[in-house]
């Protein structure tokens, strides 16, 4: 092969490897200028993207500080004041605080809610967990069952007292007239000083458990399905699957339905105010129907907002401390 052969084949290579890696260069020159103009976007895109965020929350913002913060605010302010709803409040200080850890019927408002919270939070934290994970296997007739559990929770509150007037009542109650027929001493099962209490908290309870249990499900679903396989495999048992693989991953929820008992249980009035109205002499009687029949029925508006305060305080606290030791709980199963 002589000089002039050689130097066209190697004219006719370069153009064969030139045209080969000219779409390859084009896509390295695409690629370098998308990163770049990427690049300066988000530096562009910054301030835009935190005006969005301001202007997308300012409406709730505006909504819950109106409803909710400003309220709070009022009723604090009212609490240290005489006031009756009409006319200029006067500033007392601290006397309607003084009056109320004096006064007997707020003790014992506060003791039967202390009541139903305990049983309402056993109750819903617990039975409505194993209901939950009992309707999340595949059974015959389990839709219905959901739907069946569900349906208290659409209903009204004052509608769900009314049911259980109904049930509940010591004269006309269809409970006592069933333990009359067998035989059985009858019971004072609402409006009376022991049994008041803990009928509320059923009836709460039997209202919300459709609710919890949906929570719970949803929690559920949310489990990898191999991890559950993967235990079932290394031999451990129903109750060592739950404790130790459904618990553990379940925590958010279970903290959510821990704070919606705790708010859900100091905010009980229709109930209340349907099946025993506080009575009789104030002995079913619970902080927020308290409040209420000091502020509208006595006309007592600054002692009322001061029950009302407290209340507030009292689920802070106790939601506090709940979430103070679950979050001490989790730090010390990640170490």
């Amino acid at each position: 092969m002589n000089h002039e052969t050689m130097e066209c084949a190697l004219c006719v290579h370069s153009v064969v490897m030139n045209k080969k890696e000219e779409p390859r260069r084009k896509l390295d020159r695409r690629f370098f200028a998308v990163s770049l103009f990427r690049e300066r976007l988000s530096y562009m895109y910054w301030p835009c993207k935190k005006k969005s965020i301001i202007g997308l929350t300012l409406p709730t913002l505006s909504i819950y500080t109106v409803f909710i913060i400003i309220p709070i605010g009022m009723a604090i302010y009212y609490s240290f004041t005489k006031y009756s709803g009409i006319g200029k409040p006067s500033f007392i200080g601290l006397q309607n605080y003084v009056r109320l850890f004096q006064d007997r019927i707020f003790w014992l408002s506060l003791k039967n809610t202390m009541i139903i919270l305990a049983v309402d939070f056993i109750l819903l934290m617990v039975a409505a967990f194993f209901v939950a994970i009992l309707l999340n296997h595949r059974l015959k007739g389990v839709n219905f069952c959901k739907a069946l559990i569900f349906s208290p929770a659409i209903i009204a509150p004052i509608i769900v007292g009314i049911i259980w007037v109904y049930i509940l009542d010591p004269k006309i109650g269809i409970l006592n007239a069933i333990l009359f027929q067998l035989g059985l001493p009858t019971q004072q099962w609402i409006g009376g000083d022991i049994w008041s209490p803990y009928s509320i908290s059923f009836i709460y309870f039997w209202q919300q458990l459709g609710y919890i249990v949906t929570i719970y499900i949803a929690g559920l679903k949310m489990i990898p399905s191999d991890v559950v396989e993967a235990s079932t495999i290394d031999g451990a048992s129903d109750w060592q699957r739950i404790r130790y693989v459904i618990f553990p991953m379940m925590r958010p929820q279970i903290s959510t339905v821990a704070i919606l008992v705790i708010t859900g249980v100091f905010k009980i009035f229709e109930i209340v105010q349907q099946t025993t109205n506080g009575g009789p002499n104030h002995m079913s009687e619970t902080l927020v129907t308290y409040s209420y029949t000091t502020t509208f029925t006595k006309g007592e508006y600054g002692y009322g907002m001061c029950i009302a305060v407290l209340t507030f305080a009292v689920s802070l606290v106790i939601v506090a401390i709940y979430t103070r030791i679950t979050g001490r709980e989790e730090r010390r199963g990640r170490v």
